[in-house]
Formats: structure tokens, sequence, C-alpha cells
């Protein structure tokens, strides 16, 4: 069992039968009266953010999550298929827990899979990838003297802004967290 005073960032814990990790954690003593512990914390089947408030004295389970390097396969609109590349064995996980995570994960490449109990909870990707630009217009020429951006096709589907210099073929880095363009990658 784990207090409510040590549940700090991070943390993974059960809370009506749900396992959870702990995203922020305040701890406030007013005057005469007793302590507070408010926590924001995520759903790790979900994904879903939920706020608590506790006293000290709450007592929760603790629950041991562990991080597999699995290969990704396929997924079908609802699940995404992943393998363990020892044993062979495939993990489905909900598309709805992934998010839009799913679009940055290339087919044979190795991502982080959290599991609890042996179920697949989340999957862990770089902040930053490479990506191709598979289809954009060409930039005009004068129109570099502002931050001017235009629309572009990446290998994996998605359309984002990139600047004018950009062309098709080149590779360019992607923030995973906002969809955003960072840098051109040199070959």
């Amino acid at each position: 069992m784990i207090s409510a005073t040590d549940l700090k960032n991070g943390t993974a814990f059960q809370i009506e039968e749900k396992p959870y990790t702990v995203i922020k954690y305040d701890h406030r003593k007013m005057g005469r009266g007793g302590a507070t512990i408010k926590i924001t914390a995520k759903n790790l089947e979900t994904g879903q953010l939920k706020e608590y408030s506790f006293t000290p004295n709450n007592k929760f389970e603790e629950i041991n999550t562990i991080k597999r390097q699995l290969q990704y396969l396929y997924n079908d609109g609802t699940v995404a298929t992943f393998m363990d590349p020892e044993s062979f064995t495939q993990y489905e996980v909900d598309l709805n827990v992934i998010g839009d995570a799913i679009h940055f994960i290339k087919e044979g490449s190795q991502v982080d899979v959290l599991f609890w109990d042996e179920k697949p909870l989340s999957v862990d990707i770089a902040p930053k990838i490479t990506l191709e630009v598979v289809q954009t217009e060409k930039g005009v020429k004068g129109n570099s003297a502002t931050n001017v951006f235009k629309p572009a096709k990446l290998e994996n589907g998605l359309e984002i802004k990139v600047p004018l210099f950009i062309k098709v073929g080149d590779k360019i880095r992607v923030d995973t967290r906002d969809s955003s363009y960072v840098e051109r990658v040199n070959n």
C-alpha cells in the first residue's frame, strides 16, 4: 500500500479498480486545518485525466508497470498490433489509447509499450521523428522576408505546415507532441 503523500509525479497506483499515473501533485497545508493532497492522474487504460483530492492518511494499492520494446505490425482501424521480437507474441492496443501517436509509428519500427499485469496500456514514441515530404507546392521566390509556411503531405499521410524552402523528397524533423515542423534534416 502507498499513502497519498507518496503519490509523486510518475507514480503508478490503482483507484476504483483502474490503473492511474500521477501527472501533477500538490500538497497543501491550511493553517490549523488538515493537509489536502490534490493530484491530476491519467487513466492508463483510457488516457483520460482526472483530478482527485485526498487526505494524507488515504492509502492506495501501488501497481507495477513494465515497459517492453515491441515491433509495430499494423492497425485495423480499431486496434494496433505489436509483436515481441523475441517470443513472437502479439499484443493489441486500442487506437483510442494511442491517439494521434499512431501516425508517427512506421510499420516494422520498435516502440516502447507500457504493460500492467500483461495488459498493454500505452505506447511511448520519441518526441521528434524524421519523415519525408511526399507532396508540397513550390515556394515563391521573394517570400522569405517573414516566416511564411505552406502545406505539405508527409510519408505517413499527415499534413503539416512547412517553410517555403522545403521541397518534395526533403526529410524533415517533426514534433510528435503537436505535429509541427521543427527543422530540415541534411542527408
